[in-house]
C-alpha cells in the first residue's frame, strides 16, 4: 500500500547527464536526450557517443545515397544499448508543408524522433528536416526505473537545448550540458570523492 498519491515526474524534452559515480559502461560520461518518459518508462538517445560509421555509409548499408554535402561526413551515433541495429533519427519538426513520416514521435518542446526509412529517403533526395541526428540504438528504461537511478544520484536532469545537440561539437556536449546547470565537471569530481 503507498502512503498518499505522488505525481510522476515527466523528464521528456530533458537532458540526461551521467555523474561521475556512473559505473555503466554503456552511459559512462554520457548525455541523453529524453524523447519519452511516463509512467511507462522512459526512451532516450545518447547525444556525444559517435561510432565509427559515417552517415554516408549508413545510407550505403540501406541501399540509398546521401544527397546532402552538410551531412555526408556526420557520424552515425551510438544511441544505447537497446536495439542496436535500428535506427532512430531525431530532428527538428516539419511544418505541414514538410510532410510528416510513418513512424514518428512528437516531442513536446519542438523536435520529433523518426524511426521509419521514409525520413532517410528524403534525406536521400536532398530533402528532409535540415538538422538531423542519427543514432543506432536507443536507451531505455522501465517504469520507475530511471526515477530510482536519478534518486541515487546516478543523473543529473535538465531542459534541454536542441542546439546543443545540433550544433555542439561533440567533444563539447558533456560540460556544455553541466553548464546549462551552472555546475563544472571539476566540482562534480570534487563532490564524488575522487582527487
Amino acid at each position: 500500500m503507498s502512503a498518499g498519491s505522488s505525481h510522476p515526474i515527466d523528464l521528456t524534452n530533458q537532458f540526461l547527464i551521467a555523474m561521475p559515480s556512473m559505473r555503466d559502461d554503456h552511459f559512462a560520461g554520457t548525455v541523453v536526450y529524453l524523447c519519452e518518459h511516463n509512467e511507462r518508462g522512459a526512451l532516450g538517445l545518447v547525444i556525444n557517443r559517435p561510432t565509427e560509421i559515417a552517415l554516408t555509409k549508413l545510407f550505403e548499408k540501406v541501399d540509398l545515397k546521401l544527397a546532402r554535402d552538410d551531412l555526408n561526413e556526420a557520424p552515425v551515433f551510438y544511441g544505447g544499448p537497446v536495439q542496436t541495429e535500428r535506427g532512430f533519427v531525431l530532428h527538428e519538426r516539419l511544418d505541414e508543408e514538410g510532410g510528416h513520416y510513418a513512424s514518428t514521435l512528437k516531442i513536446d518542446g519542438g523536435l520529433e524522433m523518426t524511426t521509419s526509412r521514409d525520413v532517410l529517403e528524403a534525406l536521400s533526395h536532398g530533402a528532409g528536416p535540415r538538422k538531423v541526428f542519427v543514432a543506432l540504438g536507443y536507451s531505455g528504461w522501465s517504469a520507475g526505473q530511471l526515477e530510482e537511478e536519478i534518486g541515487r544520484n546516478g543523473w543529473l536532469t535538465v531542459a534541454a537545448q536542441p542546439e546543443l545537440i545540433f550544433d555542439t561539437p561533440i567533444e563539447q556536449r558533456y560540460d556544455q550540458a553541466l553548464s546549462l546547470l551552472g555546475v563544472d565537471r571539476s566540482f562534480l569530481m570534487g563532490e564524488a570523492g575522487h582527487a
